[in-house]
């Protein structure tokens, strides 16, 4: 039995929200890498996952969603992947204490395979470069997210694969004329078969649309696949504000769909883009 069957035996898992909005709230710099921020300030990062599981997140992400190193490379960071990749790691199960399991946040590497700013080889080995140092560091889990490219979300997963833990692999639907397509154009049926295929544990959506919407992407999804679903939708629609991005959802709005999003199939249910552990708490107590 791996921890995603462990988790699911008792019914629908409570994941957590958003990161980035989270840190820019405790001192991050607009601009700064969030990743990097793993080595600057260690306990404030810390304060982002241990209010996730305050809330009554049942698993809770790591701070390295773009630690890959063609994504540092950027920042000027590659050279510190292997720290700021461990470091995100203890510092998500320093703040789950055995409270909560830590899924490892694995995110795209910013570069467009099918324009040739990358190859396969180069992917595969940068991301599991990153997936062992994070399962070495004593990760529950994988997360494949926030994936546009169908190519890429395969080589990650392929990658996360081989070091043994459970994967989830999901993907950002917000494209075509129902806004059900990825980026890339590929439809909810074509990325179920080839997660899946491909061995993924759990699949699903995060990003790119609010919570209402991906209701019925769910749906898409369960009728399709009977492998577990992975939902994490933004809190609606985000607008500027004097340079602050504002989301149109309170947490009270968003967790009061999340009784249809289980409905609809989801066993992982948390949030993305603009969520709070507010919004956590929220849908736990909608779940309760």
């Amino acid at each position: 039995m791996t921890i995603i069957d462990e988790l699911l035996a008792n019914g629908p898992v409570i994941t957590d929200g958003a990161w980035g909005t989270q840190l820019q709230l405790r001192g991050l710099p607009i601009g700064h890498s969030p990743d990097g921020w793993n080595l600057e300030a260690a306990d404030q990062v810390e304060q982002v996952p241990r209010a996730y599981v305050d809330a009554g997140s049942d698993v809770v992400l790591t701070n390295t969603f773009r630690a890959n190193r063609l994504a540092l490379e950027s920042e000027g960071l590659a050279e510190k992947v292997n720290d700021i990749n461990r470091i995100g790691a203890e510092i998500s199960l320093r703040a789950a204490d055995g409270k909560a399991k830590v899924f490892a946040s694995i995110g795209p590497s910013g570069k467009i395979l099918m324009m040739g700013e990358t190859s396969q080889e180069q992917l595969r080995e940068v991301f599991e470069e990153q997936a062992n140092i994070l399962a070495h560091a004593g990760v529950d889990a994988i997360v494949i997210e926030t994936m546009t490219d169908l190519a890429e979300a395969k080589i990650a997963l392929a990658a996360a694969k081989q070091t043994g833990l459970p994967v989830v692999c999901c993907m950002v639907f917000d494209s075509g004329k129902e806004l059900d397509r990825t980026m890339m154009g590929n439809s909810i049926e074509q990325v179920a078969k080839e997660l899946t295929d491909a061995g993924a544990d759990a699949i699903g959506a995060n990003c790119g649309q609010g919570i209402i919407t991906y209701i019925e992407i769910c749906k898409q999804f369960a009728a399709v696949t009977d492998t577990p679903l992975w939902i994490k939708p933004n809190a609606g629609i985000p607008k500027v504000d004097e340079d602050c991005v504002i989301y149109d959802s309170t947490p009270d709005e968003f967790a009061a769909s999340t009784r249809a999003l289980v409905e609809a199939g989801a066993s992982f249910v948390g949030g993305c883009c603009g969520t709070e552990p507010e919004t956590i708490a929220a849908m736990k107590r909608e779940l309760s």
